[in-house]
């Protein structure tokens, strides 16, 4: 029995190291995705999109996968959604064009809110008492991982082989995990079923999507008044603002807004959504930076972000034996302040900036986020009574995605909008298809400036490119430190 849960628990890990990796490599390959030449020639709305269709439906299915597990079984949910994130990468692999990259992303998204509840839920099954304990800390280290191999990884293939190689390596990993898990894992079901909420994910994912699409909108256009940009946003938001209505008249709601009211739970929360926002935002900034700005190969830009992974890894386990000493309140807020400042360090890089100040600023930033995600996480469900862990868990993991996504919207929208602007002077006297291709994208401009002969273009997109960056990694870190603000006031012990 003993070696049968070692296996479950590898099996486990392969399962949710696939998953990590997957969410690093895509940044890593932005700058490759965006040349027409190497890539799709994906300007940045569809790079957002090709990043946020994933979180989306990740975010909006998730909540609703775990209370389908306790139903059919959560071994059948986690073997569907192994086949279907399998599907989804085989697609994204031989995407013909950014809108099919675009759509096999958010099937993977599907396939990843199918996994991740059953796998946690095939966990707790599989291993009790201080054996529990053990192998959740095991599981943990799965995240570090993926997020250290994950870069290097893409970097690795993408300088050997086409793009679609950094999608086509889940497909052999998510196969052996299939027959692991069918092998091995008994279909468990819970004895009491919580209830579907379709309204909820409907709602959820239309909120959501119509909201992303005008923030997006906003910077293909370079205008936030026209009516293709602020419609949806409002739109989006009067669909979210029913889907809480919904969910509050729901008796076993899926997600429960209830919860987000009480100061240290919905504080905490709103804090880690913040933070979120930032790290997204501010990770599709630095794949432009190290591989466009920089003339980083794909590897090297893998292994210049390998610090990050390294910083979490050592911040997460060091955070919480500060907080066992000092108390959350003392370590968090000044660790998500650090991280906030460490995005605001991306307005002072520039195109000489040394590799090792870059490195330092990376590791760094990866510690402070280490240090506030893992502990706060923990201590936002351990304060909640029991029956509620697992709802409050679907609240935490929502609005994490949330924040993620609205900051990848948000960040490449501003960077749009900035540099758009910043190039516009240097475009004089070109040809008309000319200034209009310059204008999509930094990278679309250093593509056209080797192609007509034009070094000087390439040279304005670099400046316009760094001037950008530094212009919204100030808005990042303002974010950033409105959510420190928000974990100070909502960890204030009563009276």
């Amino acid at each position: 029995m003993a070696v049968r849960r070692r296996l479950v628990l590898g099996v486990l890990m392969v399962c949710s190291l696939m998953i990590w990796v997957d969410n690093t490599v895509l940044s890593t390959a932005l700058e490759t995705l965006a040349d027409p030449g190497r890539g799709l020639g994906a300007g940045p709305g569809q790079l957002q999109w090709a990043t946020g269709a994933y979180t989306l439906a990740f975010a909006g299915l998730m909540f609703s996968a775990g209370a389908v597990g306790d139903r059919v079984g959560h071994r059948t949910v986690f073997g569907c959604g192994l086949v279907v994130f399998a599907g989804g990468s085989l697609w994204a692999a031989y995407a013909g064009g950014a809108g099919q990259l675009i759509a096999a992303r958010a099937v993977m998204g599907m396939g990843s809110a199918l996994i991740t509840p059953a796998m946690l839920a095939i966990l707790m099954w599989t291993f009790t008492g201080a054996a529990r304990a053990a192998a959740i800390s095991v599981f943990s280290t799965s995240a570090g991982v993926g997020m250290a191999a994950g870069p290097v990884l893409a970097g690795f293939l993408l300088g050997r082989f086409w793009w679609g190689s950094v999608f086509l390596v889940n497909v052999p990993v998510a196969v052996v995990a299939l027959v692991g898990v069918g092998v091995l894992v008994p279909n468990f079901r819970s004895a009491t079923q919580r209830p579907l909420d379709p309204a909820g994910m409907v709602l959820s994912i239309a909120g959501l999507v119509a909201l992303v699409y005008g923030l997006v909108r906003a910077g293909q256009v370079a205008a936030w008044s026209r009516a293709d940009v602020w419609g949806p946003i409002v739109v989006g938001l009067v669909l979210l603002a029913g889907f809480v209505v919904t969910e509050l008249r729901v008796k076993v709601p899926g997600f429960d807004p209830r919860l987000l009211t009480q100061r240290a739970f919905g504080g905490g929360n709103v804090a880690l959504g913040l933070l979120l926002f930032g790290v997204a935002a501010i990770t599709f900034y630095n794949a432009f930076y190290l591989q466009g700005a920089l003339g980083f190969s794909p590897l090297e830009a893998g292994l210049a972000n390998v610090p990050t992974a390294v910083g979490a890894l050592v911040g997460a386990p060091a955070g919480a034996r500060m907080v066992r000493r000092f108390s959350l309140r003392p370590v968090s807020v000044p660790a998500l302040a650090v991280a906030a400042l460490t995005m605001g360090g991306y307005g002072f890089v520039g195109l000489q900036t040394p590799l090792v100040w870059i490195e330092v600023l990376l590791l760094v930033q990866g510690l402070s986020i280490g240090m506030v995600i893992g502990p706060v996480t923990a201590a936002l469900i351990s304060d909640l009574p029991l029956e509620q862990a697992g709802a409050g868990s679907a609240v935490t993991n929502t609005v994490r995605q949330t924040g993620s996504v609205i900051g990848i919207a948000v960040g490449g929208t501003v960077m749009s909008i900035v540099y758009q602007r910043a190039i516009e002077s240097s475009l004089d006297g070109l040809p008309g298809p000319v200034q209009d291709q310059a204008r999509v994208s930094a990278e679309q401009a250093r593509h056209l400036a080797a192609a007509i002969h034009q070094p000087a273009l390439a040279r304005a997109a670099d400046d316009a490119f760094v001037h950008a960056m530094h212009v919204g990694a100030g808005w990042i870190a303002v974010i950033a430190l409105v959510g420190a603000g928000v974990l100070l006031v909502s960890l204030r012990r009563p009276g």
